[in-house]
């Protein structure tokens, strides 16, 4: 059987490449790479001569016998348009309106995906988006486990106030003010996907020059159907864990009897989807459930239950007493005096087998205020980390293809068939699927860059986007793992020709995907000016350098001051900043601005030894700026430990 298949895949292999064909990539209204060779490639049959015609320029190949061709033409200065001619044997391919200018590839998570008819202000920035000398590219979300050679099916669209809607807001907003200052044609390549982690988008190859992921590609399943046997595996393992040795009870009949244990299910939170807390891609029915103390008087009351947005699979119980379902939008339903009792109480929600696309994954959704039990105005919050969670692996379910199931399979369908497109640089927003393993992010993100500029065999400039705050303010006593993620990013900037904007002063504590995408990509131009291509500006905002101890005080030296340190604050107050001393507890500190240093102190603290600054998921209250605007660059003078320091992508 085995060996019937691999006969048809080389059928339809020698099939495909019986005819000119180039990767999609190649279109009307491109923009390829000034000042650089560029390469165009393709399939055709073995043996065939290929050539292509650009102006004046003309080049040409024979196809191997896999037949793969590819031809390197030389280096073009910014300008256009221009018509590229490509012919076969007895086949021709013209695409118009070519232009050469500046190529970016735009990659990341949800951030960079991001759209700009989502961005602050959209309408205000669509009328007015008449560059048609800004384009864009978009590669589809694709997954494999093996790299692919092409890819295939997209075009460039050219930006107009009907279309630029959906180009990234974060690339768009860097193309239009670059192009303010050169003048030139920009490209942007959008290659993204939402949730993904940094693994996804490392090669195979790179994974295995890697000592923290080199075990992970030697056992790195090679279908779906091996994957998703893992996933399955790593489930039961867990469950058998938290329960002693043994899979739970998962029949309903069970589950609803008041002497039901449920210790030994899996920790959940809400609102969110089970994808993101252990049950990764799982498909299928299951329960959730919260423990609930309440009073006498609340539970002599009417109620309201609120648990976000409805679903119609959900049937719920309290105290293992059943109640119909609700068919509104929402999941808000009116409960009788006397249902909840004083004490404990218990809420459960089943998840049933009703069909729903795989894309609405389990779990419940909405927001943080729509999730609530209401006596008479007296709210009792339901969002939070305090829920349990059970797959019911009896009953039919399966595991969608999901990009973080496994490493490599972004790489292979959605970068490797860009490489080697000649592009400037990268922009880059990731690190939110990444900050429960933060430190080893030290590792792989520079591991991604490194081998990205590899395979490209070109040094270009890695520009990317510091975590913006979202979550808790809380002291840096607690940790942080988005903190521990933002200083892994900074440390990256020791590789050659990178650079970091700071966004933690223009997120969203309540939303993950702020929407002032104009300023992150005024801050990533204001870089690229300056490392890039050369204008002599200040590019970002102060880093910390090093930091002095005497007398009870701590002095910070800073890099990159600009034309001197200011605290945002209509008094000169410095906030954000924590000092702790030999006990290792932190106290809020006292700071102030004096020359390019600052100097930190508490009252509680009288031999200090370290200093945090915004190191808090959502460090919102920090206000060092240097004068041009640029904002500080979160950060610890410790190397004490944090939240993430075991935590790995594979564990043997």
């Amino acid at each position: 059987m085995k060996f019937s298949l691999y006969l048809l895949f080389i059928f339809l292999y020698t099939q495909t490449f019986a005819q000119l064909h180039l990767s999609a990539i190649f279109s009307d209204h491109m923009v390829l790479q000034r000042d650089k060779p560029w390469k165009i490639w393709g399939g055709a049959k073995a043996g065939e001569t290929i050539k292509v015609t650009l102006g004046h320029v003309k080049g040409s190949a024979r196809a191997d016998k896999d037949g793969r061709w590819m031809i390197t033409l030389p280096a073009f200065s910014a300008g256009g348009p221009y018509v590229l001619t490509i012919n076969g044997r007895n086949e021709t391919k013209i695409f118009s309106d070519v232009l050469f200018g500046e190529v970016w590839l735009c990659s990341g998570q949800s951030n960079m995906e991001f759209r700009v008819r989502e961005a602050m202000n959209a309408k205000y920035e669509l009328h007015r988006a008449n560059n048609s000398l800004i384009r864009e590219v978009d590669i589809p979300h694709k997954l494999k486990f093996h790299p692919e050679e092409f890819v295939d099916s997209t075009q460039w669209i050219i930006s107009n106030p009907e279309t630029t809607g959906e180009f990234t807001a974060v690339g768009y907003f860097f193309a239009r003010d670059i192009f303010e200052q050169l003048h030139v044609p920009v490209g942007l390549i959008y290659d993204n996907w939402g949730g993904s982690q940094v693994e996804s988008w490392i090669s195979r190859d790179a994974m295995m020059g890697s000592d923290e992921l080199k075990d992970y590609v030697k056992q790195m399943p090679d279908n779906w159907d091996e994957s998703n046997a893992r996933v399955e595996k790593e489930i039961i393992t867990t469950l058998k864990k938290l329960n002693a040795g043994k899979i739970p009870e998962m029949d309903e009949s069970a589950i609803v009897k008041a002497d039901y244990n449920f210790s030994g299910w899996m920790p959940s939170t809400v609102p969110t989807s089970w994808d993101w807390i252990g049950l990764p891609a799982y498909r299928g029915e299951g329960y959730m459930v919260k423990e609930i103390i309440l009073d006498s008087i609340q539970a002599s009351l009417p109620s309201v239950l609120s648990l976000g947005m409805n679903d119609i699979r959900f049937r719920w119980f309290v105290n293992g007493a059943a109640f119909p379902k609700t068919m509104d939008k929402n999941f808000t339903v009116t409960i009788p005096p006397y249902t909840w009792k004083k004490g404990r109480n218990i809420l459960l929600l089943e998840i049933g087998p009703q069909k729903v696309p795989d894309w609405w994954a389990v779990g419940i959704r909405g927001e943080n205020d729509q999730i609530y039990l209401d006596f008479d105005g007296e709210k009792i919050a339901l969002a939070d980390e305090k829920w349990k969670m059970l797959p019911n692996l009896n009953k039919p379910h399966h595991y969608m293809e999901w990009m973080n199931n496994e490493g490599v399979i972004i790489y292979n369908a959605m970068l490797h068939p860009v490489i080697p497109y000649s592009i400037r640089g990268v922009l880059w927003y990731q690190g939110e699927s990444n900050t429960d393993r933060a430190v080893e992010y030290c590792k792989t993100f520079p591991l991604m860059i490194e081998s990205w500029r590899k395979e490209w065999k070109d040094p270009f400039p890695f520009l990317f986007v510091q975590l913006a705050d979202f979550g808790s303010n809380e002291s840096s006593n607690a940790g942080s793992k988005w903190a521990e993620l933002r200083e892994a990013q900074t440390k990256t900037l020791r590789l050659s020709k990178t650079g970091m904007s700071v966004s933690t002063d223009i997120g969203d504590p309540k939303d993950i995907h702020p929407k002032n995408k104009q300023e992150v990509g005024r801050r990533l131009a204001a870089i690229a000016l300056k490392d890039v291509y050369g204008f002599n500006l200040t590019g970002n905002g102060p880093m910390y350098d090093s930091v002095y101890f005497s007398n009870g005080k701590a002095i910070i030296f800073f890099k990159s001051t600009g034309k001197g340190l200011v605290a945002k604050d209509k008094n000169g107050y410095l906030r954000g900043f924590e000092i702790a001393g030999m006990g290792r507890k932190f106290y809020y500190a006292h700071a102030f601005i004096q020359g390019n240093q600052i100097i930190v102190s508490a009252d509680s603290v009288e031999k200090p030894v370290a200093v945090r600054y915004g190191w808090s998921n959502s460090p919102d209250d920090i206000n060092l700026y240097n004068a041009e605007g640029f904002p500080a660059s979160p950060f610890r003078t410790d190397n004490w430990p944090g939240l993430t320091d075991t935590a790995r992508f594979f564990k043997k």
